[in-house]
């Protein structure tokens, strides 16, 4: 501290700042206040004049942080170490005896299995970063991979800490990425959306979008007037701290200053856990938060490790929905819509509904059978649900509101957009339109080449990409690189500024790394796990285009017909000549380094305990960078063990199974011959 500022002073707000941590937590976390909200105001004023008198006194600790801090341009984005994979979803509970079933058969065991159950909470999640106990970022989860920063509005959520608190500072983590599900209550959400109202504002829809918005407030002092509230649920990477099971873990998390919901249920059953979710089922209306269903997890984080988990989701955990929320509504109407690869969808057309909160005029019939097994007809009443966010469904007609003058539909012989012929395959229940230059296809390329987990150009709208095409523009993703400002200024709804900021992003788009390029390609069965599998196991494009359906075969993850979709694309002149423009128009395809050699080639290392000289992630990318690799549990396949002071029982399973155990020493001399 500067010398110049009196002792006397520089104690007070210590003090202060230990003083409104600790009323913080007793109010937010433990929901047991010790003082009045006018005791804590006073002392929150104080603290914030000395703040403003001795700014070389300033904190990003300081509780005054709440308050927010000066707005921002734009949000950064950052990547999750670990990322924020989605949960596979079951509905009944036939689906979470088949995800037992599952996981037993994974680990190959006849003994029950342990879970920890817990309320699903209707939020945002987030992950909050603290390095040796203070916050250091916070993100959304964004796409799983990568979130947007939001550490200054995180901040304003009085229940999240600053600083965390240990009664026993040896075990705090040095790295702590832990998780949780942003919400807003239902009375604070229903008073403030009177208040938008007195204001002439809009309200919100419901509270999920309520949350969602609060916290994208690029000035965090506006998120601080909003009523957010956190639970806290898992964790990320850990450094510093082993424990044993989630639930463990979940207690160290409350030990630490976090939040946790006290509806969580531990350890328990199979059948335990569907008891659980009846009884949540019957609780969820008096509530005092939004919940849509319950979290299943395996509670061993050993058992966790070994089932691991699928390009989108861990095999450890799934969520038991409540049973959907439905209306009814009339179907006025019938269209079909022609996505890029030109299967025809028919959509809905309905009354508009109110459905959770959304309101909802279109759904989806997926099919032709569809529509015929549930008897579907222009005019009738019928069932609507929207399971959590997905696309509302028709559920089923109410017969018993039929007047007759309902009519039936019927899939057209040619395609509503472009008049072609369309054909349903035998054994597909896909009808499709036979023209790949039929222009809602070429739209519907062009978006998804465009979309977030693809190129990800921002500015390219529906309505822009639809004048585009139907102005003879644009014939294929291909020719939005050739594309001027000129002729992007005179379009409706099109300025200058808006033109050049477009070009901008295109240009900037050129350099994209090769699993997104082959997602943007949009191959048929290739999303975005397969075109990963793709970019790891071929090193440019040209041997991926001359590779046969064989060798696509090999790799783990692409069957059969997967294999023929890519090889069939990859035959086609059209295709490889929009490839061969977007080559020539300047685009760079960025290609991930081949398999690492070195020392460690062909190793598996497992580390344990707390390193001395490094953290956990700078020895992770010392073992990968050596041509080694990293695993979460100890097997018989384990070649070291990384032993740190403190470690956990990975030591014991390592001497039981006589694993090689080294220290941090004898890491980095292995690691540097």
């Amino acid at each position: 501290m500067p010398a110049a500022i009196d002792p006397e002073i520089i104690d007070r707000i210590r003090s202060l700042r230990k003083t409104l941590h600790q009323h913080n937590h007793r109010y937010y976390v433990l929901d047991d206040p010790e003082i009045s909200d006018a005791e804590y105001d006073r002392l929150m004023r104080e603290l914030i004049q000395i703040e403003t008198d001795y700014p070389a006194l300033a904190s990003p600790d300081s509780p005054s942080s709440r308050v927010g801090a000066p707005p921002l341009a734009k949000f950064d984005t950052i990547a999750h170490t670990i990322p924020m994979l989605s949960l596979d979803n079951g509905f009944a509970d036939d689906d979470i005896l088949s995800f037992d079933k599952r996981v037993k058969r994974h680990l190959n065991l006849e003994s029950e299995i342990v879970y920890t159950a817990e309320p699903k909470m209707d939020g945002v999640a987030v992950e909050l970063v603290y390095e040796n106990g203070r916050l250091f970022t916070a993100s959304t989860r964004g796409d799983g991979f990568r979130g947007e920063v939001i550490t200054a509005n995180a901040k304003t959520i009085r229940a999240v800490p600053i600083v965390m608190r240990s009664v026993d500072q040896s075990v705090m983590p040095s790295r702590l990425e832990v998780r949780g599900e942003v919400f807003i209550g239902i009375e604070p959400f229903k008073n403030w959306n009177s208040e938008r109202i007195d204001q002439g504002l809009p309200p919100y829809a419901n509270p999920r979008n309520a949350a969602a918005g609060s916290l994208r407030q690029l000035d965090s002092k506006i998120t601080a007037s909003r009523p957010l509230e956190i639970f806290f649920y898992g964790v990320g990477l850990v450094e510093g701290y082993e424990a044993e099971s989630h639930w463990e873990l979940l207690q160290a998390l409350q030990n630490w200053g976090f939040r946790i919901n006290p509806l969580i249920r531990p350890r328990i059953t199979i059948d335990s856990v569907l008891q659980y979710h009846r009884e949540l089922s019957e609780q969820r209306h008096q509530l005092p938060y939004d919940i849509d269903g319950m979290v299943v997890k395996v509670d061993s984080l050993s058992l966790q490790r070994q089932l691991g988990a699928t390009s989108r989701s861990p095999r450890w955990a799934i969520a038991y929905k409540f049973e959907a929320i439905q209306e009814t509504t009339v179907l006025e109407n019938i269209e079909i819509q022609v996505g890029r690869t030109g299967v025809l969808t028919p959509v809905a057309h309905l009354k508009p509904v109110k459905v959770a909160g959304v309101t909802v005029s279109r759904a989806t019939l997926h099919n032709e059978d569809e529509i015929e097994k549930k008897d579907v007809r222009i005019g009738d009443t019928v069932l609507v649900q929207r399971a959590g966010d997905v696309i509302p469904e028709v559920v089923k007609v109410i017969r018993s509101k039929r007047t007759g003058a309902e009519t039936h539909f019927t899939m057209p012989d040619h395609c509503p957009v472009c008049g072609s012929d369309v054909v349903r395959i035998e054994g597909e229940a896909a009808t499709r339109c036979i023209n790949s230059s039929c222009s809602a296809q070429v739209k519907e390329r062009i978006k998804h080449f465009a979309s977030k987990g693809a190129l990800d150009i921002d500015g390219l709208g529906d309505k822009l990409v639809d004048q585009l095409v139907d102005k003879g523009l644009m014939t294929s993703f291909a020719d939005l690189f050739k594309l001027k400002r000129e002729t992007l200024a005179g379009l409706e709804r099109m300025g200058e500024k808006s033109a050049e900021n477009l070009v901008n992003a295109i240009e900037a788009s050129k350099r994209v790394h090769f699993a997104r390029f082959l997602y943007a390609l949009g191959i048929r069965h290739a999303g975005e796990h397969v075109a990963l599998l793709l970019a790891e196991n071929f090193g440019s494009l040209e041997e991926l285009v001359g590779c046969s359906q064989e060798d696509l075969e090999k790799i783990e993850g692409i069957g059969p017909v997967v294999a023929d979709s890519i090889g069939g694309f990859f035959k086609q002149a059209t295709n490889l000549s929009n490839i061969r423009s977007l080559l020539d128009n300047g685009v760079q395809i960025v290609f991930e380094a081949g398999k690492k050699t070195g020392p460690c080639e062909g190793k598996t290392f497992v580390l344990t305990g707390t390193l001395k000289d490094m953290t956990r992630r700078q020895a992770k990318e010392m073992i990968t960078a050596a041509g080694g690799k990293v695993s979460g549990s100890v097997s018989r396949n384990t070649d070291f063990v990384v032993a740190g002071e403190s470690p956990g029982s990975k030591l014991q399973r390592a001497n039981d199974l006589g694993v090689p155990v080294i220290d941090e020493a004898e890491f980095k001399e292995l690691i540097s011959s």
